[in-house]
């Protein structure tokens, strides 16, 4: 299982027809964001795919926020287990 999870959403492609693909996907364990360019270094983007990439971002930021907000509540709650036996 990869610790990423990509935004499945986005089908953002070059615009030359060279086959790249954009890909963001959200570091599950860090919340740290990836983009990533597919079987190349760089691609051309429609305006409409850039608009795809950009909102893909934004929304693995508004997430990565979410889980970090979450895990620093976790580690701010007084644990509240069981009376230890004597």
């Amino acid at each position: 299982m990869s610790v990423f999870r990509s935004d499945l959403s986005l089908e953002a492609r070059d615009a030359t027809g060279t086959g790249a693909e954009a890909d963001v996907a959200l570091n599950l364990a860090t919340g740290n964001i990836r983009l990533s360019i597919l079987w190349t270094q760089e691609i051309q983007l429609s305006a409409d795919d850039a608009d795809q990439v950009a909102e893909a971002l934004q929304r693995a930021a508004a997430e990565s926020r979410s889980l970090a907000m979450t895990k620093a509540a976790q580690a701010t709650e007084d644990p509240t287990g069981p009376p230890a036996a004597v």
